[in-house]
């Protein structure tokens, strides 16, 4: 069951809304496409887990010839476990 809304909350709502994509578009500047920003963005990240995947397989076979734990290596590279 909806809790109904009355057409002026709807309409405040609306409005509410429309002024935050309008000031997000100011942000965001008047001729840019975000489609184009966001797409760019997910490649970006796309590149940076795949540079992050091959070099944690690295670490794994260094870890590995050192006879030592792929945490270990983190330590002893001051590598941050949170990235």
């Amino acid at each position: 069951m909806h809790a109904s809304t009355s057409p002026t909350k709807q309409a405040e709502s609306v409005a509410a809304l429309q002024a935050e994509v309008d000031a997000l578009q100011f942000t965001l500047g008047e001729n840019e496409d975000s489609e184009k920003i966001v797409s760019r963005h997910i490649k970006l990240l796309h590149r940076y887990n795949e540079s992050k995947d091959a070099t944690q397989i690295l670490i794994g076979r260094l870890a590995s010839l050192k006879q030592t734990t792929v945490k270990q290596i983190h330590t002893d590279m001051e590598l941050a476990g949170d990235d």
